[in-house]
């Protein structure tokens, strides 16, 4: 039996008024999915099973509204979650469809960025100043979009679309356009956001972008882009804020490969590969990894308020994904295989208007200027393709050569020695923990004790329950504003979290996170508090807090942790700070309000009126503390779960035995 005609096929595509989609996903083969379409509300909605029980395959488009869900904040726009209910899939020749599709340009009218290089030029400084600065998070991605005007038919414009990024985009994880009723979307995205097949979760985090010079990429030129620590730090940031999501869907919290390298037509980007083990309903683990901080930032709930408060717009579909759910033959359990690229590089056409959105990842070393130009260099990659802007030329040695001389396929950058070595020396740096076969068993040192882990609204929390299960502790995670009293004097080791903003305002989330700290405090209960919590702890006994003259978010620092280096991950903006020289701090219960509630007062409680004294760790020159420990408790300012913290496990046993 033969497959259908593709010019016939893409004829009647043309012709009709029926959605469907077009995927290559491979360089062999694009598939042609027909079908109905339905808006649903919520993740859970999505109709993986017909009335009659049985599973069907589904292609959803998510808008970047969906984060509601999470409780997170957006511009609402009001954008479907949309399903195309697949009826049938027809794999087809790559080099049939290419040549069957339409190839006249389309024309545009007035394009151009919505928002000029110098105003957001202007919004990286705000974010550098007013939210990096501030301690509101390490990264934020601030989108801005290319805009025209559109005459040609909405279908006859997708499949125009589709085969010149087929054509002239390379490197792209997903090629694609998905046509439904007054909607199209034609994309070449880089990045695979999350994946689920066979019991693997994959998540692909990728950043750091090197826009090739005209002419193309050399080794020498990539080379002096990945020396570049903005570049590397920005990679390493996100790969710690994708694990916090592997760790919180993957019963082994994932294990990360790489660096490798993922060169496109206009750019070369740097990225890893994370890998895990799950049992969850595919759409369980997309609604856990809404959405990749590579097109948010970190954390990722405040990343949401950071971009509803510069961004003037909504996202639509943008930073979103494309999730086709397949069933995967099982009769029980999990019935579908999950593949669901991230909506960037991606062309809307709506009402007649393009619009193309991109974003730039912000961060302490960022340049304006510099962010400027990495949006105008990933909006090129689709506009050039689809003819809206010019293609990149030809060198000049190369269009004097013999047109008919065979050309040599260029072999690829990542194969050059020097390119080679300088990726896996980044590496080097790198918590092992996070790149071995992870599976805890509950034999660690800690075994039979329970933790209860306070989350401050940074999911480094699931980084570290991860880790202390690996320890032998039976961890849970509680969110700050469900922690009870209960909860919190129950557990053998209570952990208080990370998380962003000020520790001395007086915000109903820090004034749980001193409850939480003070309960365990003025009991004498082992407690471990870490980063924010760590300020937390230090203000109550006594110890001055100070915004740092340049934050640390996403630095890798080799302390002194009570007599053993340590390089530990840093991601704060704030610090505890004794004289130089100090190693002892006391302090008399009974002299400090250690709660908000008048009917627990400190002098009620067990420990009241007595000293107490911890050591500091601190920086010889500057008096920065890095960690306290005293009776019962300890407190470390850097991030002991980030993949930075090369000896991140043996510093966080350290202080819990300590604490224990």
């Amino acid at each position: 039996m033969t497959g259908p005609d593709p010019s016939s096929l893409i004829h009647d595509l043309l012709a009709g008024d029926a959605p469907f989609a077009l995927i290559a996903r491979d360089d062999a083969t694009v598939e042609v999915l027909t079908g109905t379409v339905v808006d649903v509300g919520l993740l859970a909605d999505i109709p993986l099973i017909d009335g009659n029980g049985a599973p069907r395959e589904v292609l959803a488009l998510v808008p970047f509204r969906q984060v509601r869900e999470r409780g997170f904040v957006c511009h609402d726009d009001g954008a479907p979650l949309r399903c195309l209910v697949i009826d049938e899939r027809m794999p087809l020749p790559r080099a049939e469809v290419m040549a069957s599709l339409p190839s006249e340009p389309v024309a545009l009218d007035g394009a151009g960025f919505d928002i000029d290089d110098e105003s957001y030029a202007d919004i990286v400084r705000r974010v550098i100043a007013d939210e990096i600065g501030r301690g509101e998070g390490a990264n934020f991605v601030i989108r801005r979009d290319f805009v025209a005007g559109v005459e040609a038919d909405p279908r006859v414009a997708a499949l125009t679309w589709f085969r010149a990024l087929l054509e002239h985009e390379k490197g792209a994880y997903w090629t694609f356009a998905v046509v439904t009723p007054d909607h199209v979307a034609v994309g070449a995205s880089p990045e695979a956001h999350v994946s689920a097949r066979e019991g693997i979760v994959t998540m692909n985090p990728i950043s750091g972008t090197f826009r090739h010079p005209q002419g193309g990429a050399t080794a020498d030129t990539l080379a002096e882009f990945l020396r570049s620590t903005k570049e590397t730090e920005e990679l390493f940031m996100v790969v710690d804020e994708e694990l916090k999501m592997m760790s919180a869907v993957c019963s082994d919290g994932g294990r990360i490969t790489g660096p490798h390298l993922k060169e496109m037509s206009r750019l070369t980007h740097t990225e890893y590969m994370l890998r895990g083990r799950s049992t969850l309903d595919p759409r369980d683990i997309l609604r856990e990894t809404m959405f990749a901080p590579t097109v948010t930032g970190s954390p990722m709930q405040n990343a949401c308020t950071v971009i509803a408060r510069h961004e003037t717009t909504p996202r639509g579909y943008y930073s979103g994904v494309a999730a086709l759910f397949t069933p995967n033959g099982a009769a029980e359990g999990v019935t579908h295989d999950l593949d669901a690229p991230i909506l960037i590089r991606t062309a809307y056409l709506v009402d007649g208007r393009l619009r193309v959105p991109v974003g730039a990842t912000l961060v302490r070393h960022s340049d304006p200027y510099g962010e400027v130009g990495e949006t105008h260099g990933k909006a090129a990659g689709v506009l050039g393709a689809i003819g809206a802007i010019p293609r990149d030329t030809v060198p000049a040695a190369d269009a004097e050569a013999d047109p008919d001389a065979p050309v040599a396929p260029r072999r690829p950058l990542a194969e050059d020695p020097a390119i080679a070595e300088l990726l896996a020396s980044r590496n080097d740096r790198l918590a092992p923990f996070w790149m071995n076969p992870q599976d805890p068993d509950g034999s660690g040192p800690f075994a039979g004790r329970t933790a209860l882990v306070v989350d401050a609204e940074d999911r480094f929390t699931t980084m570290l329950a991860h880790q202390l299960r690996h320890l032998g502790l039976d961890a849970r995670i509680v969110h700050w504003s469900e922690a009870t009293d209960a909860d919190v004097d129950g557990a053998d080791l209570v952990v208080a979290g990370p998380g962003p903003g000020d520790p001395r305002d007086d915000s109903p989330r820090m004034e749980a996170m001193r409850r939480v700290v003070s309960r365990r405090l003025f009991r004498r209960a082992p407690l471990l508090a870490v980063c924010l919590s760590h300020q937390i702890l230090a203000d109550q006994l006594g110890i001055d807090l100070a915004p740092l003259a340049q934050p640390h978010q996403g630095l890798q620092k080799s302390v002194d942790v009570f007599g053993e280096p340590a390089a530990i991950g840093f991601y704060n903006t704030f610090t505890a700070r004794v004289a130089p020289g100090t190693t002892e701090r006391g302090i008399t219960v009974g002299s400090v309000t250690a709660t908000s509630d008048p009917t627990d007062a400190v002098s009620s409680l067990p420990t009241a009126g007595r000293d107490i004294a911890v050591e500091v760790s601190a920086d010889a020159e500057t008096g920065d503390v890095y960690a306290l420990r005293g009776p019962a408790v300890a407190s470390v300012q850097g991030h002991l779960e980030s993949i930075l913290s090369r000896d991140g496990m043996r510093t966080l046993e350290r202080l819990i035995a300590f604490a224990l």
